[in-house]
């Protein structure tokens, strides 16, 4: 197995920079003790956490000015976890998850660039016992549901650990599954909006998906 290669870069957010590394490109594997396969997750799709793709982008730059002010906030799925990076770099009360046995080695090796506070990080999947993550009252991801039975699971991941009155965030890159998922959220007692992001100069191609909106109380 070749040596795993790895990236160090910045991305800019008007003045603030936030300098990540990551998995050099999508063809980085890595899995000397079987953990990852043990939790199903194939030598295909093992390198995504590492890579920061346009809706993590575009979730990040969200987040940039978003109201953030007594909110305790959860990002779902966090891979890199850019927008929690943004997030902690104006103090907010940010905790991220992800299913990926590397992911939290990642997000600490990165908060550690940025001179950053520690995020709390646990590693959960969406079927997996209740966990000890608690409420929150802004939940965030980007890039989420790959698969139609995901609108399910993510769903009532979220139901698990939404506060009665919570926004709910997500950057979706329109692979048809987020009709779906927002009827659950309908029926979670959500109202549902969504529109495209105002400004994508930030990426080198068109983004075609949309920031959906949920919000209760």
């Amino acid at each position: 197995m070749a040596p795993l290669r790895i990236r160090y870069h910045t991305h800019e957010f008007g003045k603030v920079d936030i300098h990540v590394r990551t998995l050099r490109d999508n063809q980085e594997f890595e899995d000397i003790d079987g953990e990852a396969e043990k939790l199903g997750i194939s030598s295909a799709t093992w390198p995504l956490f590492g890579i920061i793709w346009p809706s993590g982008l575009v979730l990040s730059h969200h987040m940039l000015d978003y109201q953030i002010a007594n909110k305790r906030i959860l990002e779902v799925g966090c891979g890199i976890g850019l927008a929690s990076l943004v997030l902690n770099h104006r103090h907010a009360d940010i905790t991220a998850t992800d299913y990926h046995p590397q992911t939290g080695q990642f997000l600490a090796k990165n908060v550690a660039l940025n001179h950053g506070r520690h995020i709390p990080y646990i590693r959960t999947g969406w079927a997996d016992p209740l966990s000890e993550l608690g409420l929150f009252d802004l939940i965030i991801g980007s890039d989420l549901l790959y698969e139609q039975e995901h609108a399910e699971l993510l769903s009532q991941f979220i139901e698990q650990h939404a506060n009665s009155a919570c926004e709910v965030i997500l950057v979706d890159p329109g692979r048809g599954n987020h009709a779906k998922f927002s009827k659950k959220m309908v029926l979670l007692g959500f109202a549902h909006s969504q529109h495209k992001p105002k400004d994508t100069a930030f990426l080198a191609e068109p983004f075609n998906g949309q920031i959906l909106n949920y919000c209760r109380g």
